[in-house]
């Protein structure tokens, strides 16, 4: 059977499952959850058949007849450590295909990190950017654990970034909403201007540390200690991550040499849910800092790709004997903080739990929207996800004029089961949590323009094909979402510099029909899926929530404003009140020759700006 849409032909497998169910224990919420079964990971092993897309002509330039065009294969996409056997990219052959692998086989193979896949329904994370063809199941490689490819591009990829790429002294950073995005190399200086490194987010200019602890899906150690300043470098640093056995080896195996690196694992007992969350707790001889972002904590997040984060401001320590309720925020910052801390039920976190408390996070001016994994009954519904997101915008936000005329824009880069239709999900419960404003009675039904890069956007991109590595969008999963394609919009982001450099922020908001004005504004590590968000069950008496997820949201009123005026010139923002919204306002639709970037299927009908095609294994 196949279907048509404006974005490709697919020929669609009989297969449709959807969400495999996973049984309520008790009527508890994250407290009773049955454990992952063995072998299991964050995503569904892949159909042995791969299904066959026919894609849709895309415009490109003819690249002249004697351009050197090589042929970059892609094996598999882990988020550990890989062999030392990977090469510089030019003319591989490419890998057989390990779809047909059980999950374990293909965990066990090595690879390069780059995504953070949200697909119900494929196992991704047993794949890697492989430059040479695994060695055959019979035979048995000796693992290589000392060393690891500084890029999927091959060793010699990365350029060093002069020294006046960092910051050498305080930076002018804008303050009143302490959104920043990530300093990209290869842009004009200008674009980076006001954008910050992790090597300037770690650095003296910001506080004396003591000790950090580190949230995130996908680590590369070595890489993280030398971003710490060398008077900083032997800091104790807690590692909170969510690997499990033969990953959860490897990743201590990396910090092996690091005798200061400390880990709490994070309970995933939710099948392919994933500890997703990015997060830093910098613990300053001056005080406390929270910095929440979408990076990983590997070098290809934080050079070439379009990233965001909210630092807070370093928030001083209360007097001794003070009260409990103390330096709390008018958004609660510092009591959801704690509760999210607490959700993970680790001794590790106890200490950071006490110190939050011993600081003032009056300051203070975002909400914090996390998710953690479990099935919510009741009241505790509300505290996670979605339906956490429409608690707030519903308590605070206020309805505007002609409200069914502001669209709703969610910009992500990595995409989940939606379901057969667009009601199973996207415009059923998620449509009304984004649409929610305040205490209003009307339920419209505004346009929805979801940003995700096209095959285009990706081709012509600083990284080339490779940054499609980080947008892992499967054919398996988009075969049965042709509706889903028509919502799409290009990543396009020329104020801010970064049209080129491919998006793994992940940002949603309301917007005016004329895109000057936002209701509100969201950044967060949570993608366009059912895992991050959340999903309504047994008719909507409970939610089940599968992965750790944070963000920061913004609303007007904690501003005092009625609105957030959206910042069109030059970024960085030079005023004081328009906001930085990270791409181009309005979004421009896909064409009718545009295709959504698919990470798991060929593209060699051009080159890409490094003269590399992509072949999937």
């Amino acid at each position: 059977m196949s279907q048509d849409s404006h974005h490709g032909r697919w020929n669609i497998s009989s297969s449709d499952d959807d969400d495999e169910a996973v049984p309520l224990s008790g009527t508890t919420t994250s407290e009773s959850r049955r454990p992952a079964a063995s072998g299991e990971s964050s995503h569904r092993p892949p159909s042995p058949r791969s299904p066959r897309l026919e894609a849709a002509t895309v415009d490109v330039k003819p690249e002249p007849a004697n351009a050197p065009v090589s042929s970059l294969a892609v094996g598999s996409e882990t988020e550990r450590p890989a062999s030392t056997d990977q090469l510089t990219p030019s003319k591989y052959e490419t890998s057989p295909s390990l779809a047909g692998k059980r999950k374990k086989e293909a965990l066990d193979g090595s690879g390069w990190a780059l995504s953070d896949s949200d697909d119900d329904d494929i196992d991704v994370k047993g794949k890697s950017l492989g430059m040479r063809a695994p060695p055959s199941p019979k035979t048995k490689k000796p693992k290589v654990e000392t060393e690891r490819p500084p890029s999927p591009h091959g060793r010699v990829y990365y350029i060093d970034e002069p020294e006046d790429f960092f910051e050498s002294s305080i930076p002018r950073l804008s303050d009143k909403y302490r959104f920043y995005l990530n300093k990209v190399t290869g842009l004009d200086k200008k674009y980076n201007s006001g954008a910050l490194h992790i090597r300037d987010i770690l650095s003296p200019l910001f506080g004396t540390l003591k000790e950090s602890a580190q949230f995130n899906y996908c680590f590369d150690i070595a890489w993280m200690v030398k971003q710490y300043p060398s008077e900083f470098r032997d800091c104790p640093v807690l590692i909170v991550h969510g690997d499990k056995r033969e990953a959860k080896a490897r990743l201590l195996l990396q910090a092996k040499p690091f005798p200061h690196i400390h880990f709490c694992q994070a309970k995933l007992d939710i099948a392919f849910g994933t500890h997703h969350t990015k997060m830093m707790l910098l613990w300053y001889e001056e005080g406390f800092r929270v910095i929440i972002l979408t990076s990983n904590l590997i070098r290809a997040d934080w050079y070439q790709k379009t990233q965001g984060m909210w630092m807070s401001p370093v928030f001083p320590r209360l007097p001794e004997g003070s009260d409990e309720s103390a330096g709390e925020s008018p958004t609660f910052f510092k009591r959801d903080l704690l509760e999210y801390l607490a959700s993970y039920r680790a001794s590790e976190l106890e200490v950071w739990i006490r110190r939050i408390g011993e600081h003032d996070l009056s300051e203070a001016r975002v909400y914090l929207v996390g998710s953690t994994p479990g099935r919510y009954l009741g009241s505790d519904m509300e505290r996670w996800g979605h339906l956490r997101l429409r608690k707030l915008l519903y308590d605070h936000t206020d309805p505007v004029p002609r409200e069914e005329s502001w669209p709703v824009i969610g910009q992500f880069s990595s995409i989940g089961s939606m379901g057969l239709d667009k009601t199973k999900w996207l415009t059923g419960e998620f449509q009304r949590t984004m649409t929610t404003l305040g205490k209003s009675s009307l339920r419209s039904d505004p346009p929805m323009h979801l940003v995700y890069p096209s095959v285009e956007d990706v081709r012509t991109s600083l990284e080339g094909y490779p940054a499609g590595g980080s947008l892992p969008y499967s054919i398996q999963t988009a075969q049965k979402q042709l509706w889903l394609h028509s919502f799409f919009h290009r990543w396009k982001a020329t104020a801010t510099g970064r049209s080129h450099a491919m998006p793994h922020i992940k940002t949603y908001m309301r917007a005016s029909p004329d895109f000057t004005q936002l209701a509100w504004f969201l950044v967060t590590s949570a993608n366009l899926s059912k895992a991050a968000w959340g999903a309504m069950e047994k008719k909507n008496t409970q939610v089940m929530v599968r992965s750790y997820e944070l963000g920061v949201l913004y609303v007007p009123s904690a501003f005092d404003m009625k609105t957030f005026p959206v910042h069109k010139s030059q970024f960085p923002a030079s005023d004081s009140t328009g906001f930085p919204v990270p791409f181009d306002l309005p979004p421009t639709c896909y064409s009718p020759k545009d295709q959504p970037w698919i990470w798991n299927i060929p593209y060699s009908h051009a080159p890409d700006t490094h003269g590399n095609v992509w072949v999937p294994s």
